[in-house]
């Protein structure tokens, strides 16, 4: 199995950064695509095989995580694609929900 699990929607409470450049902040870092739950169990085609498919957007997957689960929330063409290429992680930006203060 290439992630750990397939969901179809986010568990975790809505946190706000709802365009790529709020996520700017947070650092990149590998993250191995077995440790992942996907948000989406459907992908665009068109998505996973473009060429310019980071030009309008970051170049990082956008992880959440959340009671000790790591959930991709943006980003499954990237992971995907570097699963098919024989890659096992990805470069994300990861959003520590366990860790952030309450709202």
């Amino acid at each position: 199995m290439i992630f750990k699990g397939v969901g179809d929607e986010r568990p975790y409470p809505p946190h706000g950064l709802d365009e790529p450049g709020d996520w700017a902040h947070l650092p990149p870092r590998m993250l191995r695509l077995d440790e992942l739950v996907t948000v989406r169990s459907q992908l665009d085609l068109r998505a996973l095989l473009a060429s310019d498919s980071t030009f309008y957007g970051d170049i990082f997957c956008h992880v959440v995580k959340w009671q000790d689960e790591l959930y991709l929330e943006d980003g499954l063409h990237r992971a995907l694609r570097a699963a098919l290429q024989g890659r096992p992680a990805v470069h994300g930006r990861v959003l520590d929900l366990d860790t952030a203060p309450s709202r």
